[in-house]
């Protein structure tokens, strides 16, 4: 694990270390009050983890033991994610917060919505932005179903919908989303639902500059 320490600019006191399946999300809120870029250093773990979240917590653990001294703040881009509070436990070692809920579809959604979704329909299958782009490589070289398309019967046994929660308004991603769920026999719904609660990784933040001593 590289750290941080010869790229990391004193002026930047905030860590937000998340999940590499938000990394596009949370680069365009950055982008959206450039201010912040100057008070948050972003890095990324594998997107590939959202498949084996047993990697999770070690990984976030082994990135803040290299780097959380270097840091004011630190904010964790990812909620439990099936880490089964292993994350929060380590977490707890670093004085960091990350975003409430159990899982990016929580987030995304909001819990009140998540929650009636989930009331509508336990087996339903959420995708997002990230996912939908990279479909093929995830979902199904990630869970091996190209080669072993018999373990489809296993993954999705329980299933029996397709919830697109979108980050943003593509008409390309939601004729792929609606493909998925149509290829693996699924009712399909779409959502637009933006970031949710991902910005609260940036919540906080002084972007107001100090007074010199001059100005006062």
């Amino acid at each position: 694990m590289v750290t941080d320490k010869k790229n990391i600019d004193p002026a930047k006191k905030r860590l937000v270390l998340g999940c590499g399946a938000l990394v596009y999300d949370l680069q365009r809120l950055i982008k959206q009050n450039p201010a912040l870029s100057d008070k948050v250093n972003l890095q990324c773990l594998p997107a590939s983890w959202h498949n084996t979240p047993q990697l999770i917590a070690p990984g976030v653990e082994e990135y803040l033991a290299e780097n959380s001294h270097l840091y004011k703040e630190i904010y964790i881009a990812y909620a439990d994610c099936g880490t089964g509070g292993a994350l929060d436990r380590v977490l707890k070692k670093y004085n960091a917060k990350r975003i409430s809920g159990a899982h990016c579809y929580e987030f995304f959604a909001g819990s009140d919505v998540f929650e009636q979704l989930s009331e509508q329909e336990l087996g339903t299958f959420y995708l997002t932005d990230y996912l939908v782009k990279n479909f093929h490589r995830i979902m199904i070289k990630g869970l091996g179903l190209d080669k072993h398309p018999e373990l489809f019967d296993i993954y999705f046994e329980h299933y029996k919908k397709l919830v697109y929660l979108a980050q943003t308004e593509n008409e390309q991603l939601q004729k792929d989303a609606q493909q998925y769920a149509k290829d693996f026999g699924f009712e399909y719904e779409y959502r637009l639902v933006g970031t949710g609660g991902l910005d609260s990784v940036f919540e906080e933040i002084d972007l107001v500059p100090l007074e010199t001593e001059e100005e006062k």
